[in-house]
């Protein structure tokens, strides 16, 4: 019997604290990912979150089986940008928010694995946007990150004090994608329970 690793715990970048930032550096990762564009409250937000769940357990499964390394499948996580941040922040103007959804994979997932589970869930009644799913990497590095727990709506204030008030009294100015890591099961909790942490890539101003 293998040990299950849930990576939640055992990297600290999935660490968090609510009403506290914290600056810390990022280790490279491995996600699968595709991309979209607009408000999330539509149907190609949905079939872009029913597209990465199938891979992400055939991963698990065959890393199980074959590998003899089982592990938690990772929570949803986006990186979301817009031309105009404060379309985050005060203007809340979902029509033009860019995004990639993602799950973190092991780093030990090859594109050989990756190919694999693809054709497996297509196999199955493939769900309509499979074949926008990818395998990639993602260095952030330096980065600042909360928890925060409430509704997606009420991210903003707290975006905006992390933008306007923490970063650059650190010395540091924005130098990526918004990335939130959706900690919740949105199925399951309520609106104000909700738990993601919000994080943001930054480099020396």
């Amino acid at each position: 019997m293998t040990d299950k690793t849930d990576f939640k715990k055992t990297l600290d970048s999935y660490s968090a604290r609510r009403g506290v930032f914290r600056v810390l550096d990022v280790p490279e990762l491995t996600y699968l990912m595709i991309d979209g564009h607009g408000d999330p409250n539509t149907p190609a937000f949905t079939e872009a979150v029913r597209a990465l769940y199938p891979v992400a357990y055939r991963l698990k499964f065959a890393s199980k089986r074959e590998l003899g390394r089982d592990y938690v499948v990772m929570p949803l996580e986006g990186l979301w940008w817009s031309g105009d941040m404060d379309a985050f922040t005060t203007a809340r103007d979902k029509s033009r928010w860019g995004w990639t959804l993602m799950i973190m994979v092991p780093g030990w997932t090859d594109t050989a694995m990756f190919t694999a589970a693809v054709e497996a869930v297509g196999a199955k009644g493939a769900p309509s946007r499979l074949g926008e799913v990818r395998l990639e990497t993602l260095t952030e590095g330096r980065c600042v990150q909360t928890l925060h727990v409430g509704t997606f709506d009420e991210e903003g204030p707290v975006l905006e004090r992390m933008h306007h008030d923490f970063i650059p009294a650190q010395g540091l100015r924005m130098s990526g994608r918004h990335h939130e890591i959706y900690l919740s099961d949105l199925r399951r909790t309520a609106p104000e329970k909700l738990r993601t942490l919000l994080r943001q890539p930054v480099v020396a101003a």
